[in-house]
């Protein structure tokens, strides 16, 4: 027997969307009651352009640590392969508002005050790919992205 299988972001129209924004992919109810939020950062439109691999790699690293210091409940923050966006999985219900207020804040900081001593993970011992970084490129892009603004929806520019 097969079974059918929806993969949501396969579905998603990515010539229809806006980026950068915070889309709420959805919400899954655990057996004993607890909700994970599943969510789209979408940093940069897709198909049109993606953020190089070593500064992808650092704002991961960065983002790993800031929105937890901005919010409870990050469960994993990690990249998606076209190098567009981040899925970030959470415990309980957020709104999409609240999540592009802690993306931009994070950003922010990555952007204006983080020294390559800030960013965690970048030793042999602590990353799979530690040579595989740069934080003048995620500066460069964080800053790019902010320019643009976030939004808190995917489909009409509603900047935070």
């Amino acid at each position: 027997m097969t079974k059918e299988v929806i993969v949501e972001s396969f579905e998603l129209d990515h010539t229809a969307v806006k980026a950068p924004y915070v889309r709420l992919i959805g919400e899954e109810t655990g057996p004993k009651g607890d909700v994970i939020s599943n969510y789209d950062i979408r940093l940069v439109q897709p198909n049109e352009d993606s953020i190089p691999t070593a500064g992808l790699h650092t704002i991961e690293h960065l983002l790993a640590m800031l929105i937890r210091k901005r919010i409870d409940g990050m469960i994993d923050c990690s990249p998606f392969g076209c190098r567009t966006g981040f899925h970030m999985i959470m415990w309980g219900q957020h709104n999409p508002r609240t999540i592009a207020e802690v993306i931009k804040s994070s950003l922010e900081e990555i952007a204006e005050a983080t020294s390559w001593e800030d960013v965690p993970g970048t030793t042999i011992e602590s990353c799979g790919n530690y040579k595989d970084h740069s934080l003048f490129s995620a500066k460069e892009w964080c800053k790019l992205i902010l320019e643009q603004g976030i939004s808190d929806d995917p489909f009409t520019r509603h900047i935070v």
